[in-house]
């Protein structure tokens, strides 16, 4: 089995997986409504605006696994982050990411080390896997790290089919 025969669902609750998007570099994200680190939506959607044209998707995942920061509803959540943000790029539904109701796409995800050798649980909201145009996980980046990083840029630009 690869990442994209992994049943997903978009926010609005329809089938979905990451086969549809085959062929592009695709950063997923497990965000939060209600986090100090919010403020990386407006990262996140510069991200999508400047590289979508050459191959690549922004995919938020909202998790409320993080103290509770994501409490709404998927409209609620749709409508937060494109009022606030302007959010263009494609959200799924509310996922488990860590513990006993992990979702099985991050029980691949979270397989893959960071930089410094570290798998396992993702930490909190806002932590990014690159994936590649062939459906590869290629690099995790924790929370802190800003969407607009050298080293989040730099992966991604490596990974552009375009």
């Amino acid at each position: 089995m690869t990442l994209y025969d992994i049943p997903l669902r978009t926010l609005s609750g329809e089938p979905t997986s990451l086969a549809e998007y085959r062929g592009r570099a695709v950063l997923l994200v497990n965000v939060a409504s209600q986090c100090g680190l919010t403020p990386q939506y407006a990262g996140l959607e510069r991200l999508q605006k400047s590289y979508a044209d050459r191959g690549f998707t922004v995919l938020g995942v909202p998790c409320n696994q993080f103290a509770g920061q994501e409490p709404g509803s998927a409209e609620e959540i749709g409508t937060f982050c494109s009022t606030t943000y302007g959010v263009t790029f494609p959200l799924l539904e509310k996922t488990e990411v860590n513990g006993e109701g992990r979702h099985p796409l991050y029980a691949e995800l979270t397989a893959l080390a960071d930089a410094d050798g570290e798998a396992g649980d993702v930490q909190w909201n806002f932590e990014k896997f690159l994936i590649s145009p062939t459906g590869e996980p290629v690099a995790r980046l924790r929370p802190g790290t800003d969407p607009e990083a050298a080293e989040l840029v730099a992966a991604i630009e490596a990974q552009l089919p375009v």
